[in-house]
């Protein structure tokens, strides 16, 4: 059996060659979109027309929040009768429609015991304006969670970029709850790191960035037959869905939003394993549209006026997009752990068990690794042939798999100080302790994506609602911000 499998290692490592390209591929273009995100983003010029827009907003026992989002939509310095709210109290057990009514919103009471998902809640608002109000009443829709606080020009600023001609758009987002706890910092940087590696350089390259589950606006004709997005991840659905009919996804730097994040490891891990399952469902449901589109663009059409090379061009742009959509939607954890458990963990014992085995502790590409050859020297030494080789060498396999995580733990504690520098501006004011301290649990938010993405592929997983406590109000946010300027 043994000579068996070390048969298979030489053709796997074939295999394990392709995709390691495949996924450096799909990663090495990250690199000029960082790059290009820390100095440049799309900026939108005043319009020249206030568009009449709809705020829709799914909400589930949502009583303690629900009434800051709404007056701080009212605080807008946008006409509000060109804003119409609207709310659909999905399953709600509390006070949740009887305070948005009161505050001027228009609400939808939904009771669904089985389509459980803030998609499904958005698909019924959308029936109910369709019915009572028509799609085309409202030139745009905007999308917000109840924990959120808009600044007092973001539809303003959003309607720059809609009166640009864009069709979706998406927008800053900070948030609210920063030192409630390490967890909550660690999704804030995350959005924060979003917006400088993803957002602003997709946006100035008039390509398709991604719909992050809340603070977007999009145009009526996106949704003309109705909502079709409620699997467990409806932004990720929507971003593919929109590429592939060949929709730019833009970016507005200048409006901001504020949101609450999870304070408990326990909510955490929760939203973080529906994230994974969603993220898997949205590569299964969208990948291979993604990808024929790559190769045979029918949506792309030649105009009359167009020139020759217009037209190459948005075709060899919305086939970029396609590829680059694609690669986000990939899930590369999944594809790394299984190449590294078949390859590494079971065929290259077996060949080290007939040949012996060259030993190096600290072998791997870090600066940290580097350090430690350099310090202590290099550890190294030979293991003879047998069977307790193959059994060593799983021991050392995954000795240097972790030795390689604690490296890049590190190493990955960099992009939080970037970011705590590079948005010093518009972070709120955090002691110069808690930020070490935040740099330093920062990368756990990586860790636990990846394990929750293990865990979706064998576990089911149903939709449930994120509490949301925060009583912090669009005036105590502009406060602070006022204090720390």
């Amino acid at each position: 059996m043994i000579e068996f499998l070390a048969s298979l290692f030489q053709p796997s490592t074939v295999i394990y060659d392709f995709l390691a390209l495949v996924i450096s591929i799909s990663i090495i273009i990250d690199t000029p979109y960082t790059v290009l995100g820390f100095f440049f983003t799309r900026k939108f010029k005043p319009a020249t027309k206030q568009h009449k827009y709809a705020v829709c907003i799914p909400a589930r026992n949502e009583e303690t929040v629900i009434g800051n989002l709404i007056t701080s939509i009212r605080k807008q310095d946008y006409p509000s009768e060109l804003v119409t709210i609207f709310v659909v109290a999905d399953n709600c057990t509390d006070n949740t429609a009887k305070i948005a009514r009161e505050m001027g919103a228009i609400c939808y009471e939904r009771f669904n015991d089985v389509d459980k998902t803030k998609g499904f809640a958005l698909q019924f608002l959308f029936e109910n304006i369709k019915k009572d109000y028509g799609i085309e009443s409202f030139e745009g829709y905007f999308i917000f969670d109840s924990d959120n606080l808009l600044k007092e020009d973001y539809i303003t600023r959003m309607n720059e970029s809609f009166d640009a001609g864009e069709k979706i758009i998406t927008s800053y987002r900070n948030t609210k709850n920063w030192t409630e706890s390490w967890i909550a910092s660690t999704y804030a940087l995350h959005w924060l790191r979003s917006i400088r590696t993803r957002h602003r350089a997709r946006s100035f390259l008039h390509l398709a960035t991604n719909i992050q589950g809340t603070g977007f606006l999009f145009a009526n004709e996106i949704v003309k037959d109705g909502w079709k997005y409620t699997s467990l991840t409806e932004d990720r659905a929507l971003t593919a869905d929109c590429v592939v009919q060949g929709y730019e996804i833009s970016y507005n730097d200048a409006a901001v939003f504020y949101d609450e994040q999870p304070t408990s490891l326990k909510v955490a891990l929760r939203q973080r394993l529906r994230w994974s399952k969603g993220h898997l469902l949205a590569f299964v449901e969208s990948g291979g549209g993604l990808f024929k589109n790559i190769f045979i663009d029918k949506t792309t059409q030649k105009k009359e006026t167009d020139k020759w090379y217009h037209y190459v061009g948005r075709s060899i742009r919305h086939r970029f997009m396609s590829f680059d959509t694609l690669a986000q939607l990939l899930p590369k954890n999944i594809i790394n752990i299984s190449k590294w458990i078949i390859v590494m963990l079971i065929l290259y014992p077996c060949v080290c068990a007939l040949n012996g085995m060259n030993v190096n502790f600290f072998s791997n590409s870090t600066h940290v690794a580097k350090f430690f050859v350099w310090a202590f020297g290099d550890w190294s030494f030979h293991l003879s042939p047998g069977i307790q080789t193959l059994f060593l060498c799983v021991l050392i396999r995954l000795w240097m798999n972790l030795w390689r995580r604690i490296c890049n733990y590190f190493y990955n504690m960099l992009m939080a100080v970037y970011l705590f520098i590079i948005e010093r501006k518009r972070i709120q004011k955090i002691s110069i302790w808690k930020k070490i301290l935040y740099c330093f649990t920062w990368p756990t938010f990586d860790i636990i994506g990846r394990y929750t993405q293990y865990l979706a592929l064998f576990k089911k997983v149903t939709w449930k609602p994120i509490p949301h406590n925060s009583k912090i109000t669009i005036d105590d946010i502009k406060e602070k911000e006022g204090v720390s300027k």
